[in-house]
């Protein structure tokens, strides 16, 4: 057994990088218990010796250029030869939801404990061999993606839905007149289950206000069910009997699987009378299944706040510094970063050289542009320490900083793809208004237009400090708070200097100055 002083000395990670790995579930928690040290009693956690093949595993694919998001899939699914499944559920009179045996438990969530193995042929499905209904839902519960199974088995809706992503809530198509589900002897099983799966993630008031064209009646069911309905945990892969037979005629038995991802929630149907080994392989694929989902979701229409932050000063930066150092530089720059993108539930969009884009999209439990706010914030506070680092090791005067742009807005989301990569992107006014925005703040100041700062909501909108700063009769600066102004009334744009920002000469925007914590 081995002390976390055991296993920095031994490896030559930091500590924070050390409990990075554990809130990230690559190593175990330490097992903590008490002993005798300089006669005080105390309680120190221990660590299994295997954890520095671990360590040492996960170096090895950082070096080969692997992120922490892939390195995290790839150990996952590495974990999960541990055994092999050989059952399938049993059939029950009444579909209901359940958590799957340990031999489901999804090995990368929390409480998911044990994993799958599947060897030969089982290894070789693919998500376009899936002959039964298959669909991905974010967050929000909105369709991003379906095969025609699932137009021809639960949804009957044609191929084509709608562009705007908010127009495809599960349960508005579910409840669709001209749903095939619609008949079904277990459309209430169906129905049932997909709400103990959003019930964590949804909430009544925002069932209440489905985008959908519902009747009174149809939304009273549709809320009855979720009050009825018993949550699913996240941490494993879950499944359900239903009954997609028209009721009366035939029955058609299948098994509902469910795993969970960052991006978005799967869903996979299976005939109970078939072998789901195959299908149980794949989902056991994480990183594979996530991809190929993502590479064949459709272009959409939906509301999102983008972030574009930039390094000032970077061309000095970059000639003052050896190349491997500059690259280091940024390389701290967005590894520090990245915690507060994924608390925040940011999707990275194209980096360009030492700049970032991220984007904000709706989420169930928090307000999407609030999250945005908070992110770079938080960010502008983090730069603040690495620039204490690198003057410190460098002896230098340089400050660095990040000046960040925040437009929100409606625009078309998609990927750029290529066999080995995909990459998320937006197209439209909103990110070029972002990166001008990011261009006009400086000294790591954080710029938002007044329409974005409009969509928080008005009891959260008090925790952020905001205003314009002016010049008094005597050529002192000062703050004028919560007010905004047009970009043309702070530059002038007949300099060729501020030339660029002319095409948001008109925008109304305003300095972020402080944001407070939200009251736990």
């Amino acid at each position: 057994m081995l002390t976390s002083k055991d296993l920095i000395d031994q490896t030559g990670i930091s500590r924070a990088t050390l409990n990075n790995y554990i809130a990230q579930g690559l190593l175990p928690k330490p097992d903590v218990r008490p002993t005798i040290s300089g006669g005080r009693a105390t309680r120190i956690g221990f660590f299994p010796a295997s954890v520095l093949k671990t360590i040492e595993e996960i170096n090895t694919l950082k070096r080969e250029g692997l992120t922490m998001s892939e390195i995290t899939d790839k150990l996952s699914f590495a974990a999960t030869t541990a055994q092999t499944v050989n059952a399938a559920p049993t059939r029950t009179t009444h579909a209901h939801a359940a958590e799957t045996e340990d031999k489901y438990a999804d090995p990368t969530l929390p409480g998911g404990v044990t994993s799958i193995q599947m060897g030969g042929d089982g290894m070789r499905l693919t998500l376009d061999q899936i002959e039964h209904p298959a669909y991905l839902v974010n967050p929000m519960f909105e369709l991003e993606w379906h095969n025609d199974a699932a137009r021809d088995l639960v949804l009957g809706h044609e191929a084509n839905l709608s562009s705007d992503i908010q127009e495809r809530n599960l349960f508005g198509l579910l409840m669709d007149g001209d749903a095939a589900i619609q008949g079904a002897a277990g459309m209430d099983d169906v129905l049932g289950f997909h709400l103990s799966v959003a019930k964590n993630r949804v909430s009544r008031r925002q069932l209440l206000s489905l985008d959908a064209d519902l009747d009174d009646e149809q939304l009273d069911t549709l809320v009855t069910m979720y009050d009825d309905a018993q949550p699913q945990s996240p941490g494993r892969v879950v499944h359900a009997q239903v009954n997609l037979g028209q009721a009366g005629v035939s029955d058609k038995w299948f098994n509902v699987y469910v795993s969970f991802f960052r991006e978005g929630i799967f869903f996979a149907y299976s005939p109970m009378e078939s072998h789901e080994d195959e299908l149980m392989a794949l989902l056991a694929r994480r990183d594979i299944v996530i991809k190929d989902l993502l590479k064949k979701r459709r272009p959409y229409l939906t509301p999102l706040a983008v972030l574009v932050a930039d390094l000032q000063g970077s061309v000095k930066i970059c000639a003052e510094l050896p190349p491997e150092e500059y690259f280091e530089l940024i390389n701290d720059i967005w590894g520090a970063m990245e915690p507060k993108l994924r608390k925040y539930y940011a999707t990275h969009g194209k980096h360009v050289g030492d700049g970032m884009v991220y984007y904000f999209f709706p989420q169930p439990d928090c307000n999407y542009v609030l999250n945005a706010v908070r992110c770079a914030q938080e960010m502008k506070d983090v730069m603040k320490e690495i620039s204490r680092t690198w003057k410190k090791r460098k002896n230098w005067l340089n400050d660095l900083q990040l000046n960040i742009g925040l437009v929100e807005g409606q625009e078309w989301f998609g990927t750029y793809q290529t066999p080995t990569h995909i990459e998320f992107t937006v197209l439209g006014d909103t990110i070029n208004q972002a990166g001008r925005l990011s261009d006009f703040a400086q000294g790591g100041s954080v710029w938002v237009t007044k329409a974005m700062l409009s969509q928080v909501p008005a009891k959260d909108r008090g925790a952020i400090s905001y205003g314009i700063r002016r010049k008094d009769e005597h050529g002192a600066e000062m703050l004028i708070p919560e007010t905004f102004s047009r970009i043309a009334n702070l530059v002038d744009l007949d300099n060729a200097k501020y030339e660029k920002f002319r095409d948001i000469a008109v925008l109304p925007v305003t300095e972020v100055l402080d944001v407070e914590n939200p009251k736990s």
